[in-house]
């Protein structure tokens, strides 16, 4: 059974609001969640996260996998170390067409057909 930490949805409409949870990565996104771990409000100023620090701490020692979002909170609360920036790799690029030496292409032009 694969574990995901992942936010899972609670407020009205317009006005979000998160819970942290533990849960199977195989079930939706708010049912069945096997711990909540904290809460999250990403509407008041600055966002409000309560999360339960030994319980987070125990789940990725165990090996569950935080979602994208969940990975970035965790990191602003200190729990996982930021992965550095890799750059993506450039798209494979058409071969550059051959251009001629410069100085041939200047006798061919200064030259002209005498009369």
């Amino acid at each position: 059974m694969a574990v995901k930490i992942r936010l899972a949805r609670t407020g009205d409409k317009h006005s979000p609001s998160y819970r942290m949870v533990v849960a199977d990565s195989r079930s939706a996104r708010d049912t069945n969640a096997i711990e909540i771990l904290g809460t999250y409000n990403p509407l008041t100023t600055p966002a409000e996260l309560n999360l339960k620090a030994d319980r987070v701490k125990y789940w990725l020692s165990c090996g569950a996998v935080p979602t994208e979002t969940a990975r970035e909170l965790l990191v602003k609360q200190g729990f996982i170390k930021a992965k550095p920036y890799v750059a993506p790799r450039p798209k494979k690029m058409p071969p550059a067409k051959k251009e001629q030496p410069a100085e041939a292409t200047a006798e061919t032009t200064s030259e002209t057909p005498a009369e």
